[in-house]
């Protein structure tokens, strides 16, 4: 059964910017294995954080480096989720996590379905 469902979209270069001005924001958003990806990948990977959040309710609370998005070995990406996300998680009965990331013409898009 479907739990939930997000999505996001995120201007790159706007995203770029907000990185540059911000150089901060890039520890607090992003796990010590995506911080270092390029700016496409790193879009991508925070508008599935939002939608991943979208999909749990948005509660307050949930951290964002609780999320990494890892690339299998399939190259499809999927979600690992520790600490106030997995809580969260847990609390709706989200068996599993199904994630899709898109980059293209200055825009990336995620959308994330939880599923319990």
């Amino acid at each position: 059964m479907i739990l939930g469902v997000g999505i996001d979209v995120v201007d790159v270069e706007r995203f770029g910017q907000t990185l540059e001005r911000t150089p901060s924001l890039r520890d607090r958003l992003f796990t010590e294995s995506e911080r270092e990806l390029g700016l496409n990948s790193l879009a991508a990977r925070f508008a599935a954080k939002e939608a991943l959040a979208k999909a749990l309710g948005a509660p307050a609370g949930m951290h964002w480096s609780d999320v990494t998005v890892m690339r299998g070995d399939d190259g499809r990406p999927h979600l690992q989720i520790i600490g106030s996300v997995q809580a969260r998680a847990d609390a709706l009965g989200v068996h599993s996590l199904h994630v899709s990331l898109s980059h293209d013409a200055g825009i990336a898009s995620a959308v994330v379905i939880a599923e319990g």
